[in-house]
């Protein structure tokens, strides 16, 4: 198949290779006074002069119908290392996150950082084609474009700038014939600003002390139906155009855009719908404060209240929480944004198997197809990106 006749919504640029990788539906229900974030809404918060910023990042995942397992379903960030170019990576050195796909890479020198999430859309399994393909090709792209961004001859890089030409990539590579995913792009740079871009049912929660800070809303044309970026080969556009019909085809441009602050000791969760489907807003805040708290992150002061540590950083270090294992094995490597990544995915895990409690999609569905009769969780697969963000300038910072 010739693939410059694909339909992809948008032009393809001409597609450059680059030199590394990095690996809703929810009815959610915020914290009270959390914000709902809309498009193009941005949330304020004050603080000193010149902080500088640093992100700690780890991955979970696992695919549907897998058992999990928290020693070796997990993915710790290192901005030092490289990474294979995209069209290189063989299918065997994917992560076991099913359909899900998550990328982490720092932009070139900068001390900025980019990640997301994206979900392959499973109705094209349909049609023949393995809907990772298309999620785990779009990450891989986002992340070699973000690493070699040149900021001194490119526009600034933003969440949805990142997401076409991630989208561009995928369309322009002839090893790809179909596909479609949602996806949720975020860039964290040193002075604490967060540019989002959310396409889909896939989101994020940005946590600070104790509280849902923000959280972006689902996109869906029905229930059930996400807002997806696709990849339409020839034949099936034909016959839609002589049949009638219509595919999906949904453009970064229609992503919903956010720009948040962030401070020392915030958390943010980027996550397909196998985490949101299956895990509540509060239940999310309850598993991440749980970890905080027992690991120092987080404080009680003696009114009451929680504070951040005024130090973060040996947590986020490798080996800072080491697990001992059974059976004489070294202790596994444990950091709090890969304790906090684990703990949440499980907990989606467990959810999803479990028949009797409802989930955020069992309330959808109730709401509805009541005749449907759903209860409990909703099987999928699942993965979240976890970030623990410290302040470097610890003289400056405020604690409360």
């Amino acid at each position: 198949m010739n693939r410059a006749d694909a339909v992809c919504g948008s032009p393809v640029s001409p597609l450059t290779y680059y030199t590394t990788h990095t690996y809703a539906l929810a009815m959610r229900q915020p914290t009270p006074d959390a914000p709902r974030i809309s498009p193009y809404s941005t949330s304020s918060a004050s603080f000193p002069t010149s902080p500088r910023f640093s992100y700690h990042i780890a991955a979970s995942f696992i695919g549907k119908d897998r058992p999990y397992d928290p020693s070796t379903h997990v993915f710790h960030f290192n901005p030092y290392n490289r990474i294979q170019p995209p069209r290189h990576r063989r299918r065997s050195s994917r992560p076991d996150s099913g359909h899900d796909a998550f990328f982490v890479s720092r932009i070139n020198d900068s001390g900025s950082v980019a990640f997301g999430i994206a979900d392959g859309v499973g109705g094209w399994v349909d049609s023949g084609v393995d809907p990772a393909d298309f999620s785990h090709g779009f990450c891989d792209y986002m992340a070699a474009s973000a690493y070699e961004h040149d900021p001194a001859n490119s526009p600034p890089l933003t969440a949805r700038r990142l997401m076409q030409q991630g989208y561009d990539a995928v369309c322009n590579d002839r090893s790809l014939q179909a596909g479609g995913s949602t996806a949720c792009v975020g860039i964290a740079a040193p002075d604490g600003t967060l540019d989002v871009a959310n396409l889909g049912d896939s989101g994020f929660l940005q946590l600070r002390l104790n509280a849902v800070n923000a959280y972006s809303e689902p996109q869906t044309h029905a229930f059930n139906t996400p807002f997806q970026l696709s990849l339409i080969p020839p034949s099936v556009a034909a016959r839609m155009a002589a049949f009638g019909g219509a595919q999906l085809s949904d453009l970064p441009r229609d992503a919903d855009v956010s720009q948040h602050y962030v401070r020392h000791g915030d958390v943010l969760m980027f996550a397909t719908d196998g985490v949101l489907d299956n895990l509540f807003n509060h239940d999310i805040l309850k598993i991440a404060s749980r970890v905080m708290v027992s690991s120092g992150a987080w404080q009680m002061t003696p009114s009451g209240g929680v504070r951040v540590a005024d130090s973060i950083d040996l947590l986020t270090r490798p080996a800072s929480l080491a697990e001992a294992e059974p059976n004489g094995k070294p202790p596994r490597t444990v950091t709090l944004q890969s304790l906090l990544a684990t703990e949440i995915v499980g907990a989606a895990k467990t959810a999803s198997i479990n028949t009797k409690v409802d989930g955020p999609f069992a309330k959808e569905v109730q709401k509805y197809y009541p005749h449907e009769q759903w209860r409990g969780g909703k099987v999928d697969d699942i993965c979240a990106v976890v970030v623990v963000v410290s302040e470097d300038n610890s003289g400056s910072r405020s604690k409360l």
